[in-house]
């Protein structure tokens, strides 16, 4: 078996498209001399990019181009992922996870077997563990925050809060959640369906959070997922500015 072919069976394990972390861990059940050169990993890279480059077997998926999928794989279309309030909660946690990837930072999320792409959102996510960069009491409950992005280089601290309200009835808990990191320097962002802005806007006027409402911004999802999209288009967009001083 070939290097080309070895890639595209761990792709067929995983539903035609796969990180290169899950490939790296995979490849040798089907190519068992893969990581006998120095090298492997660049020269497994330098085999699937020339077969891309082609338009052969390969594509790249994502916003960092971070996935490698089958030629024939097809993306579920956001019409549908829309009807299932669960899976576009996962959904969306993907996207932020891809953006936060994109940007160069690490990025942690509490639901790591969440579906995402086929996937899980343990998958695209570079931190499986929690840094422990403040009291135990709350890491216990920044933990449970749906996306957080950290600087990547020195000491791992925050620098954004991310809770997906697919309903109204998980705002608070989010809330108070997201509030647990307060001393920190870093901004909540709330994701919801557009219907929900103003429910979100009303709860933020009263206490606690009125005392820290511009720390709160409230994005629905298609703007979120425009950035996604074309976020050259969108570079100038506050969600994309994150300051991590190095």
């Amino acid at each position: 078996m070939t290097k080309v072919e070895a890639i595209k069976k761990v792709l067929e394990d995983h539903k035609g498209i796969a990180t290169w972390k899950i490939i790296y861990d995979e490849i040798e059940k089907y190519y068992p001399y893969a990581k006998r050169a120095e090298t492997w990993e660049s020269g497994l890279r330098g085999v699937a990019y020339r077969e891309i480059y082609n338009n052969k077997f390969f594509k790249q998926i994502g916003l960092d181009k971070g996935m490698i999928a089958l030629l024939d794989y097809q993306e579920e279309k956001i019409e549908g992922i829309k009807q299932d309030a669960v899976r576009m909660h996962s959904y969306m946690e993907g996207i932020c996870i891809e953006i936060g990837n994109f940007l160069k930072l690490k990025t942690f999320t509490a639901d790591p077997t969440a579906t995402y792409k086929t996937l899980t959102l343990s998958d695209i996510s570079t931190l499986p563990v929690l840094p422990q960069f403040t009291y135990p009491e709350i890491i216990n409950t920044t933990k449970r925050i749906d996306v957080l992005w950290f600087n990547e280089k020195g000491f791992q601290y925050p620098k954004r809060a991310i809770e997906v309200v697919d309903s109204i009835g998980t705002l608070e808990p989010a809330l108070k959640r997201s509030l647990q990191l307060i001393e920190f320097n870093l901004s909540f962002y709330i994701l919801c369906k557009n219907e929900h802005i103003k429910k979100v806007e009303k709860e933020l006027s009263c206490e606690p959070y009125i005392r820290i409402k511009d720390r709160y911004k409230i994005r629905d999802y298609e703007s979120i997922l425009n950035i996604y999209n074309n976020p050259i288009a969108h570079s100038r967009d506050e969600f994309l500015s994150v300051k991590t001083y190095f």
